[in-house]
């Protein structure tokens, strides 16, 4: 591994003065997972790690008093799924962060540097994507947020510049008659990297049709896409099986997959369809019980 100087703030300001000095090419640690292996294996190089685990403000998990949820950049994924209050509202984030890596992993990675690293088949972004969340980013200005599906901007690219630091991932209240999914291929049975993933969100209405619908494939496109001609095709019907295998065919439409060694175009186009159809059967009962 590659000479570098560490450093482990206390404050977010601390920290963005730290990934502002012009002089260090600065990498932020968060959990470490991802960003360890590559200057490792020196396909990242960096003078100077800003470990932010210390920073208080970023390991902050706490329901807003909206009723959304305040998620700290460095909150591990273990403690996600640990909280009943957020299984129950955010069933499909759950879904993730279960699978990202094994227990041990778990017990490190964070949403946020998921996010960061952006993936295409990143298995966090389609759930927070559906969610309609919006990334909290701390400047030497000030503060900014802007909606996560917005935040990635290429294959392992995001909007972050020099001394920007992602603070928290914050979610809107959870609706009554709202339920959400997430499902991946994968070839083998865990820590493998996505075929195709998908991450369904459902509203329903009091008589039980679908007033709101959100579909976002990953692992198909450069960055996570939104399937909007499969959603418009369920607002406004019932939920059922059939209209379920229609949206599923419709969010081909969204894809642009490329051939590699996972996965040939054809067969990514496929599990779009199937894994838009398993979501939407899953989040729609999920929003029936959600009552």
């Amino acid at each position: 591994m590659q000479d570098f100087d560490y450093a482990a703030p206390i404050s977010t300001n601390d920290a963005v003065r730290l990934l502002s000095d012009p002089s260090q090419k600065s990498v932020v640690l968060a959990g470490g997972t991802d960003i360890l292996v590559l200057l490792r294996e020196r396909r990242r190089r960096a003078t100077l790690v800003v470990d932010v685990k210390k920073i208080a403000e970023l390991n902050e998990l706490a329901m807003t008093a909206e009723g959304g949820l305040f998620l700290g950049a460095a909150v591990s994924c273990s403690r996600i799924y640990r909280e009943a209050a957020i299984a129950q509202n955010y069933s499909a984030l759950v879904d993730a962060v279960k699978i990202i890596g094994g227990w041990q992993i778990q017990s490190r990675a964070t949403v946020g540097g998921n996010l960061c690293n952006a993936s295409p088949a990143a298995d966090s972004i389609p759930p927070l994507a559906i969610y309609d969340a919006v990334a909290e980013i701390a400047t030497h200005s000030g503060r900014r947020q802007m909606p996560v599906a917005e935040f990635c901007t290429g294959v392992c690219k995001n909007v972050l510049a020099r001394g920007e630091l992602l603070v928290a991932i914050i979610f809107p209240p959870h609706p009554k008659l709202s339920g959400a999914a997430y499902q991946r291929f994968i070839p083998r049975n865990e820590m493998d990297i996505a075929v195709a993933n998908a991450a369904s969100y459902l509203e329903l209405d009091k008589a039980g049709k679908i007033q709101k619908a959100r579909i976002v494939l990953g692992a198909v496109a450069p960055t996570a896409v939104r399937a909007s001609a499969a959603e418009e095709s369920l607002v406004g019907q019932e939920p059922n099986e059939e209209l379920f295998a229609i949206a599923g065919e419709l969010a081909q439409q969204a894809a642009s997959p490329i051939d590699d060694m996972r996965g040939t175009v054809e067969y990514r186009q496929h599990l779009c369809s199937v894994l838009s159809r398993r979501t939407l059967t899953i989040a729609a009962e999920r929003a029936a019980a959600n009552k």
